[in-house]
């Protein structure tokens, strides 16, 4: 055998990059922002606030305006103590350029600066610096106007003094690199959020939010002031705004004698879910944390033995049922915010407090203001207490109608949903389910499919508004039984009731058909809340679609296009029939079944040319807040929301 000669590139200290300054950012920016979409470019504007608001938290910032100016540029501006301009000993350059160019440098590494600060990466004001073309940073301090500008994070000359200034504070402008963000168009509604969130979160600070862009929904721009003098307390009123209340109270606690500042704000509400939003120094820590686990185990404690020692338990006791935690949360909405000076994070997000001491001191707090609140309202007690065994009942119920459920699944051994056309592919991976509107659509659904990895699950009329249910209810619903059985998961541990097991899910994709009309919105509701509020983890997972059929088929001669809304109908005609409607054949699809099985394949099935829009949950308070308006009782919220949204709602093709 002939020796072969393998030459090895040489690799010595001339192969090793350094990155210098804030270049590591630059090259890769998803390590510092989370990710290069809408997402990243919104986290700049947060780092950029969340410095204000550390001067807010520490008593020094009483205002806080952010614009998005006209040139798609931002403008954070404070009335806090300024950023130091002062010469850094140890940089030899000014404070404010320290900053503004060094990663990890700023007041919330010294304690005596900051007891407490927000921001989740602690990258800060430099990141947003060296993923902009252009920043602005002006100080006011000591009766003089500082100033320095930069370019991708380099300074363009040194810090100046370039005037007088009354009061004290910080205004940074800065214009994302378009050569890093996949966009860089700013939405004001994602902004919007965020800085109520903020308002509530921090009573007593006035937020400021102006969109200087002039469009033909809004000539003039915007602005909005967000404002909030009792805090959590008028959080958690906005979120169960459409929710019929329990007991008139907010119970409200705000302490910081257990050595972590606590504010807690919680609500009985007649519905049978549980709303629960964390935050962590203005953080919102959506997988939990000790924080969530301590208020849970103090309200459960707490309202158990206050439930026994009053013996109003006798009617669950003679029935053998024993209480859990889930019974102690339906029906209630509570927000938790914490103040912790050295917060440790982990889980997938980095969103979930791992802090083991703040859980003795939330659960303790909780403990003896619920105490206090039980004894000096025994009407109110009563009620959520009467609530709470009503709900241990359903869940005696749920149980065996889950039970079922799972007897029928095919991971037990029982069948698939007769009603079922599934795919031959065992790879749940590319494999997709849709759920279909009636028989008729299922049924050329099932003609036009790929019968290798799509399957078909034809869903009978509007499936049951889970919203208005008792979760029993839910799992005696045979439209709702056969979605569980058809995807293999499992459903409830003794923890919690409605947890979703999804090691065995049979589709990586579920997609929601229905008809591109009023009804076909009605029933893709339905079935976003039954997922929302049953399957969340689904939704979370990123396995939850819409289908996206077209309106019209539009023909001119030998010119055919499907149009999926209006402006496309509108823009045929234009182009093929000179702007005469009369002069063009259009076909407008009141269902699917309307279409036969290559149409439908072609436009809303078949991978080279649908348009499927993935379903996610950004603001959980939000989504919340609306599944609760859109399939609640109250009527007088609805109908304001349809007034607002109405002319706006679309299909995006």
């Amino acid at each position: 055998m002939a020796e072969e000669k393998i030459e090895q590139e040489a690799y010595s200290a001339s192969n090793i990059t350094v990155l210098e300054g804030l270049e590591a950012v630059r090259v890769r920016p998803a390590m510092y922002i989370g990710d290069i979409s809408e997402k990243g470019l919104h986290h700049l504007v947060n780092e950029v606030v969340d410095n204000s608001i550390d001067e807010a938290m520490a008593g020094y910032c009483k205002n806080i305006s952010i614009s998005i100016n006209e040139d798609g540029s931002i403008t954070v501006a404070d009335d806090g103590r300024g950023i130091p301009v002062d010469m850094h000993k140890k940089e030899g350059r000014s404070a404010l350029e320290v900053v503004m160019t060094v990663l990890h440098a700023g007041g919330k590494f010294n304690k005596n600066s900051y007891k407490v600060s927000g921001g989740l990466h602690g990258v800060g004001v430099s990141c947003v610096n060296a993923l902009s073309t252009y920043l602005r940073a002006e100080v006011r301090r000591d009766g003089k106007l500082y100033m320095q500008e930069y370019s991708k994070g380099k300074p363009l000359a040194p810090v100046a003094c370039i005037g007088e200034a009354e009061g004290t504070g910080t205004t940074v402008t800065f214009k994302p690199d378009g050569s890093i963000f996949t966009t860089t168009l700013y939405k004001y509604e994602l902004l919007e959020k965020r800085i109520r969130d903020l308002a509530y979160l921090n009573a007593g600070i006035r937020l400021t939010l102006t969109d200087k862009r002039k469009t033909e929904e809004f000539p003039e721009g915007r602005s909005q002031e967000f404002y909030s003098k009792e805090g959590l307390k008028e959080f958690i009123e906005y979120i169960d705004a459409s929710r019929e209340r329990l007991i008139n109270d907010v119970i409200h606690i705000q302490t910081d004698k257990y050595e972590t500042p606590i504010e807690i704000a919680m609500m009985y509400n007649t519905g049978y879910t549980e709303n629960l939003y964390s935050f962590v120094n203005n953080i919102h820590t959506i997988e939990g944390g000790t924080h969530v686990v301590g208020f849970r185990a103090g309200l459960t404690r707490t309202l158990k033995k206050y439930a026994s020692d009053n013996k109003l338990l006798d009617k669950l006791e003679k029935a053998g049922i024993e209480l859990n935690g889930d019974d102690f949360r339906e029906g209630l909405t509570a927000v938790i915010s914490v103040k912790v000076a050295e917060p440790q994070f982990e889980g997938q997000t980095k969103t979930k407090l791992g802090n083991s001491e703040v859980m003795g001191s939330v659960s303790m707090a909780v403990s003896e203001a619920l105490t206090n609140y039980l004894e000096e309202h025994p009407k109110e007690a009563r009620t959520i207490v009467d609530k709470v065994v009503l709900a241990a009942q359903a869940r005696h119920a749920a149980r065996k109608a889950r039970e079922l459920v799972q007897r029928k699944s095919p991971l037990s051994g029982g069948g698939l949903p007769g009603k079922l056309a599934d795919c031959s592919s065992k790879d749940p991976a590319e494999c997709e389910l849709f759920l279909v509107e009636g028989d008729s659509a299922g049924g050329t659904a099932k003609t036009g499919r790929d019968r290798t990895t799509q399957a078909i699950l034809p869903l009978r009329g509007k499936i049951l508004n889970v919203e208005k249910a008792m979760q029993h209810r839910a799992f005696e619903s045979e439209e709702i039984r056969n979605i569980y059985t058809a995807l293999g998961v499992t459903i409830g541990t003794e923890e919690d009731s409605k947890a979703l097991n999804l090691s065995k899910l049979r589709y990586h994709k579920v997609i929601i058909m229905t008809d591109a009309d009023v009804d076909g919105a009605h029933i893709a509701t339905l079935i976003l809340t039954f997922f929302f509020r049953y399957m969340r983890e689904l939704v979370e997972g990123g396995h939850v679609y819409i289908a996206t059929p077209p309106l019209y088929l539009c023909k001119k001669g030998d010119k055919e296009e499907y149009c999926w809304n209006e402006q496309q109908r509108i823009a045929f005609i234009e182009k093929y029939g000179g702007g005469n409607e009369g002069a063009v054949r259009v076909q407008r699809y009141k269902g699917l079944g309307e279409m036969n099985a290559e149409q439908l394949n072609h436009t809303t099935m078949d991978r080279n040319f649908r348009t499927l829009r993935l379903v996610t949950v950004d603001d959980a308070a939000s989504a919340d807040k609306v599944f609760s308006m859109l399939m609640g009782d109250d009527v007088e919220p609805r109908r304001q929301f349809i007034e607002e949204n109405a002319t706006y709602a679309r299909i995006d093709a």
